[in-house]
Parts: structure tokens; C-alpha cells; sequence
């Protein structure tokens, strides 16, 4: 019955106002590998434009939500938002999870002026006029989480483990040499990729385990992603690897993908993300409250993605009545400076580089698949280009300062930013 009740509210808010003029695209992956992670971020969508629609709407009309499938493929993604843009003539689109779906899609973004709101945690490297990037940059969740096993766990060696695309390798990358320079020799740094949806995980967590072999407190930074952390963990807790011996933070990992889980085991392992279901706000209580409500199932799940999501949207609602238009340029420039308050306190503030300023959360798996907060930080400005990487760190983002995405500080030019960066 609840499926059935959450079905129907889909299919009346995609049929509402065949006349209105304010379309809203959405696209996430329905199906495939990231199904398990994306489905949820199509459901929030749906909420909040109901939720926008009950108050008047924007603009005066109604909001009309546009859904397609991603289908966890890459280059249809880029198909699907060229459909979008030019058959659907939508206003805004919500999308994506990985980066390589967000890189196939940001050609044609820009080739067509369109305006995305991308709510998941990446590798920076990238600043463009047409996205904003809602989910957290390196320095907002990779580099505290790593700054909180060398600080407060005393972690010797790390595993370095990622899903093989961009978003893993990139920021392994930065972590390596944020390792480096802190003194980690590079033996006691083991870095290993698989593909989407890897199931058979014993010879890699025979790997982790060995690196403990000297003695060093080993820990592990996962980067895996989708489907493939149900294999992972699982085999964790075949293992008998628990989170005092070898403790495992999760970039990726949230109350979402812990709901299809036997969390028992789990319980002690880390994840950094910049808000858990478990923050006790009154905005976070109305949120899970809102979300129960339209679901009609009380135990579905909050995560970080959502609250991005749900950041985002606000905004640009406050950008869109602030300009008076849905027209790209006009929200893009009206998107800088808008503020909007977190779902666990303080508020989060849209900066001159299309990021977010964000908090820091470290949370600890608890059995019963819910995070304990143990560590949070002041909002923190996302940076899109690293400190990190010699190629980088000269380089700043201001569109509406110096009209860059790609700006170097040093020769005080701007490098033209390509998409395929």
C-alpha cells in the first residue's frame, strides 16, 4: 500500500498543469548499479516540488517535474539531458550521482546554456557557469575525514579503496599527496579500484588486513561506490574485521545504502558526509517528518544527497523569484550569495565558485543503521580547485567576479576550463 500511495504521487505530479510554464528535470539513475543510491534523490525531488506547488508555486504557476532514467550509463546521461534541454525545454535540472555521469552531461550543459544542480560529493577539479555544485568538495569531506584517522585514530597505513571512474582516482589522487606530505611513506599507502558493482570482495579486505601485519594501525578511505558496498561490507563482517581493528571511513556510504544491511557488524565504522538523519534540529525533524508523510512509509530513510538537493532547490527558488524568470543567466546570476539554513544548524552560503559552505560531519555506524555524530565542524567554503595537486593549487574560481571558472593566480589568466577536464 505504501509503494502504491508514494506511485500515485508520482504520477500526479508528473501529469499536474499541462500548461505551466516552469518545468523541473530530474535525472537520476532509476535503474542499474546506482539505482540503490539515485532512486531516493528522484523521491526528494518530487517532495519538494509538491511541497513548493501546495505554497503557490513560483513565479506564479506550478511546478511540472520532468523524470527520465539515467539507468546508471554514463553516455545516456548526456542523451537524456540533451532531451531535456531541447525537447523538454525544462528550466533547471536536478542530476546525477557519480562524476562520470556528471562529466558526460556537462558538454552538452554548456553547449545549450542549461542550469544543474548536482547534489553528490566529488572530486573538485571543475568549476562551470551552468552547475552548482550543492555536495561537497575534497576539502569539505575526504581531507577532514583522512586529518580525523591520522589526529584523533593514529591510523600508520591506509587503503585506499575506490570504485574505478573518475570520482575515486581523482581524489585518491589528492588524498595521496595529502598522505605524502604528512609524512605517510608511500608502502604504507595501498590503493585498489573495481568496477561498478563488484561482489566478490575477499582477496582485497585479505589485502587490508595484511597491511596491518608490522603492527601499524591500518585504516581504510572508501570510495566505492553504489551496489558494490553490499559486497564490501559483507565480506567485513565474514572476515570477522570489526572497526576497532581496522576502522573504515565511507564517502559514499549513508543511511541509505546501510538500509539494505545487516548493520550489526558494522557497527563502529565511519562515514563523512556534511549531514546525517540522526542531527537533532527542528528543520531536520520537519524534513524526516515532511519526507515520512509523502513516502507514507515511516521508515524510509534521510542522507547527505537529500539535504543537498533540498538546499539546492530552495535556492534556486529564492534566485528564480529574485530575478523574476527561470532564464539561466538571470538565476545563475542571481544564485551567488543566496543563503539557505542547513538541516543541522547554521547556514549554508552559494559562493562566487558555484559551491557550497558546508559543515563537516563524522558519524559512526550505529546497529541499528542510524550515524552517532562524532565530530562537527563550523560551515566550512568549498574549494573547487585543490591545494593539493601542484596543477591546482594556483588556481581560483569567481564567475561573477572575473567571469573564470579556471582562474590562475600566478600568471593572472584565465585558462579556458574544458569540459572534458
Amino acid at each position: 500500500m505504501k509503494k502504491l500511495l508514494l506511485s500515485s504521487a508520482v504520477a500526479a505530479l508528473c501529469t499536474t498543469g499541462a500548461n505551466a510554464e516552469i518545468r523541473v528535470g530530474i535525472l537520476h539513475s532509476l535503474s542499474g548499479d546506482m539505482a540503490i543510491s539515485e532512486t531516493t534523490l528522484r523521491d526528494v525531488m518530487l517532495m519538494l516540488i509538491e511541497q513548493q506547488n501546495a505554497a503557490g508555486g513560483l513565479l506564479g504557476q506550478q511546478l511540472v517535474p520532468v523524470v527520465v532514467d539515467g539507468a546508471s550509463d554514463w553516455p545516456n546521461f548526456a542523451e537524456r539531458m540533451r532531451n531535456l534541454l531541447t525537447v523538454e525545454e525544462v528550466d533547471v535540472v536536478f542530476c546525477c550521482w557519480t562524476s562520470s555521469s556528471r562529466k558526460s552531461i556537462l558538454p552538452v550543459v554548456e553547449e545549450l546554456n542549461g542550469l544543474v544542480f548536482y547534489p553528490v560529493q566529488y572530486e573538485g577539479e571543475e568549476s562551470s557557469y551552468n552547475v552548482f555544485y550543492t555536495g561537497a568538495a575534497p576539502n569539505q569531506q575526504a581531507i577532514p575525514a583522512v586529518d580525523y584517522f591520522l589526529e584523533e585514530l593514529g591510523v600508520e597505513s591506509f587503503a585506499l579503496l575506490g570504485t574505478d571512474y573518475v570520482y575515486p582516482r581523482t581524489t585518491n589522487r589528492i588524498l595521496e599527496q595529502y598522505l605524502l606530505d604528512a609524512g605517510i611513506p608511500p608502502e604504507n599507502i595501498f590503493v585498489n579500484y573495481t568496477p561498478f558493482g563488484q561482489s566478490d570482495w575477499s582477496s582485497i579486505v585479505a589485502d587490508v588486513v595484511a597491511l596491518g601485519a608490522s603492527g601499524d594501525q591500518v585504516g581504510v578511505i572508501s570510495t566505492i561506490n553504489g551496489s558494490a558496498n553490499v559486497g564490501f561490507y559483507t565480506e567485513l563482517a565474514a572476515a570477522g574485521v570489526t572497526a576497532d581493528e581496522i576502522p573504515v571511513v565511507a564517502f559514499s556510504v549513508g543511511e541509505e545504502e546501510l538500509s539494505g544491511l545487516d548493520t550489526e557488524p558494522l557497527a563502529g565504522h565511519l562515514a563523512a558526509w556534511n549531514y546525517f538523519m540522526s542531527a537533532d534540529t527542528p528543520e531536520n525533524e520537519a524534513f524526516i517528518s515532511a519526507w515520512h508523510t509523502f513516502t507514507g512509509d515511516d521508515t524510509r530513510v534521510t542522507n547527505d544527497p537529500m539535504e543537498a538537493h533540498y538546499i539546492g532547490f530552495n535556492m534556486w527558488v529564492q534566485a528564480v523569484e529574485q530575478a523574476g524568470t527561470t532564464d539561466p543567466d538571470a538565476v545563475i546570476a542571481a544564485m551567488v550569495g543566496q543563503t539557505f539554513p542547513n538541516l543541522t544548524g547554521g547556514v549554508a552560503t552559494m559562493l562566487p565558485n558555484h559551491h557550497l559552505t558546508k559543515p563537516v560531519l563524522i558519524g559512526e555506524i550505529r546497529a541499528d543503521g542510524q550515524f552517532d555524530i562524532i565530530s562537527q565542524t563550523e560551515p566550512v567554503p568549498g574549494d573547487a580547485w585543490t591545494d593539493f595537486l601542484p596543477d591546482s593549487a594556483a588556481l581560483t574560481s569567481d564567475w561573477p567576479g572575473l567571469g573564470c571558472g579556471m582562474y590562475n593566480t600566478e600568471t593572472e589568466t584565465c585558462i579556458q576550463l574544458l569540459s572534458n577536464y
